[in-house]
């Protein structure tokens, strides 16, 4: 290839502009002048401003207990400082104080609430129980988690007469009144208050567990086989956990939300203790929850602020196939009864350890017939590509999923390994939805600086970002996903954030008029975001 040849140093200037243009041409990214409005052009400065002003004066700062702070750095590690930043500021408080909304297309329902908030409604349940594999000591406590059920009245007795998990006298597996595990706590071992803060630990993932002693796997596992759910799938529960869900995500300016819920076990156990509620009550309380809330702010004359929830049907990925075909029919039923409420199908679990696409592939194409038959549509929205490996069981998982016809993508992090995958999306519109803080947590990156999605961003791949599990790792709403993504490039500004929050909306299942309604809103509050942070942060005389 022959060299460049220039006329001179302006001649070279002109070149190095216009390549950096052209490379940066078929991004999805809408940083460049000729595709901002001048308030959004003025709103995109004052941001880059602030983010370069805040790597040196706030991440260029010493601290005593983190070693050399970055952004984007390890979000477990790093989370103290983001929320010193004028930034987080703009995309927490400032955003909701002018309305910029978005929505929410990749979370799971059972791990989505801060543990402490948990726990609180577990104290507050008599039916509610804990037991351990082992009498909990100063030795074992952070590495032996909890099991939790909600009993039948006539069981308390026998529960109540039962010794405290750190008792002496306990009796391996055996149940014991969550309040009564609380107050009778070993004062030597830190009493009530170390109760909390272990129980609090197993629902979520330590900055220890996920980047010194590398023991995330082992916590995934745990939340895997559902030991935890006991606190979730007990209906008093149930409902205040919605409630709170929804209202936390409206307050975070998320607008539009689906939630992946796996309906494993069959079952929920009910206020009498008994476990006999199927899922069609589990949707019921689902809806009514939400009805509830949307009246609410149509009340405070903030209708706008709530488009609604809707649900992924979502089984485990180690079942069986004749398991599987029973979530099959039962999904179908569900959708039968609640048209409005399940938005699509999907098989979740750790894809480097369980059972790949391929394998259910054939049942899944047996789906697709099942719904032509039983007169619905319910779009497979598959988890594929949540791994490192390239050309693994897990990484092979996106080939299957856009085979299998996949509306959506969950994670799809091993995408920027497949050329010719990345074009199929493109040219078909998969959206991705991408888990930053989830992604690096659970470590397929070691750093936001280091995560693909800039690579997909500039092959022009639609990506949406959501927040996985936000309860377990702490990154509750879309604000803390949000700000690793604007911070951690230099090329990624404002109005990257504006095409993400948009996909998220044009990309979700949402019936055609509501989802032009909903676009609609959220074009107005966009305009009145971005003036908001020109007239909070830029001068008489346009200084920032």
């Amino acid at each position: 290839m022959a060299p460049f040849v220039y006329k001179d140093f302006e001649h070279y200037k002109d070149e190095r502009a216009a390549l950096i243009n052209r490379d940066r041409s078929p991004s999805l990214r809408p940083d460049f002048a000729q595709v901002l409005s001048e308030i959004e052009t003025k709103a995109d400065e004052v941001v880059r401003k602030i983010r370069t002003a805040e790597a040196a004066s706030i991440w260029g700062a010493k601290y005593s207990d983190i070693v050399h702070p970055f952004p984007g750095m390890e979000f477990l590690t790093g989370r103290s400082i983001i929320l010193k930043t004028k930034i987080f500021d703009i995309l927490t408080k400032a955003r909701a104080a002018m309305s910029s909304a978005c929505a929410l297309l990749h979370v799971h329902l059972d791990a989505t609430l801060n543990p402490k908030l948990l726990l609180e409604f577990g104290l507050e349940e008599p039916a509610m129980h804990v037991c351990v594999s082992e009498r909990l000591t100063s030795a074992n406590i952070f590495t032996t988690l909890p099991e939790f059920r909600a009993l039948p009245k006539d069981d308390w007795v026998l529960a109540n007469s039962t010794c405290g998990l750190t008792d002496k006298d306990y009796v391996p597996n055996t149940w014991v009144q969550i309040r009564k595990a609380r107050d009778t706590f070993d004062t030597s071992m830190g009493g009530p208050e170390c109760f909390d803060q272990w129980v609090e630990r197993a629902l979520s993932i330590s900055s220890t567990e996920a980047y010194r002693t590398h023991n995330t796997v082992a916590k995934v596992e745990y939340f895997s086989t559902l030991k935890f759910q006991g606190l979730v799938l007990f209906t008093p529960i149930w409902r205040k956990y919605i409630r709170e869900f929804l209202r936390s995500s409206v307050e975070d300016q998320i607008s539009y939300i689906e939630v992946r819920v796996v309906f494993a076990p069959e079952y929920m156990v009910g206020e009498d203790g008994a476990q006999d509620v199927p899922h069609r009550e589990w949707l019921l309380i689902f809806d009514q929850v939400q009805k509830e809330l949307k009246a609410k702010l149509e009340r405070q004359g903030r209708e706008d602020d709530f488009v609604g929830a809707r649900i992924i049907y979502t089984a485990l990925r180690f079942i069986p196939i004749d398991e599987l075909e029973w979530h099959f029919q039962d999904c179908i039923a569900l959708k039968k009864e609640f048209p409005h409420l399940i938005a699509g199908f999907d098989i979740a679990g750790p894809e480097d350890n369980l059972p790949p696409l391929s394998h259910y592939a054939e049942a899944l194409l047996r789906f697709r017939e099942q719904q032509k038959e039983a007169l619905v549509d319910i779009p497979l929205i598959l988890h594929a590509g949540e791994t490192c490996g390239d050309g693994t069981f897990a990484d092979m998982n996106l080939f299957d999923a856009i085979l299998l016809g996949s509306e959506r993508i969950g994670h799809g992090f091993s995408l920027v390994k497949h050329p010719k995958l990345m074009e199929i999306c493109k040219e078909r519109g998969i959206l991705i939805e991408m888990c930053p803080i989830s992604n690096e947590v659970l470590r397929p990156t070691a750093s936001m600086p280091m995560h693909p999605l800039p690579i997909l961003m500039n092959n022009g791949i639609p990506l949406a970002i959501s927040s996985d599990d936000p309860g377990i790792f702490g990154n509750t709403g879309l604000s803390f996903d949000m700000y690793q993504v604007l911070v951690s490039s230099e090329v990624t500004g404002l109005t990257a954030l504006r095409e993400l929050a948009r996909n998220s909306l044009k990309y979700s299942t949402l019936e055609r008029e509501d989802k032009k309604r909903a676009l609609e809103s959220w074009e107005r509050r966009w305009e009145i975001f971005v003036q908001g942070i020109v007239d909070t942060f830029v001068d008489a005389n346009h200084a920032v």
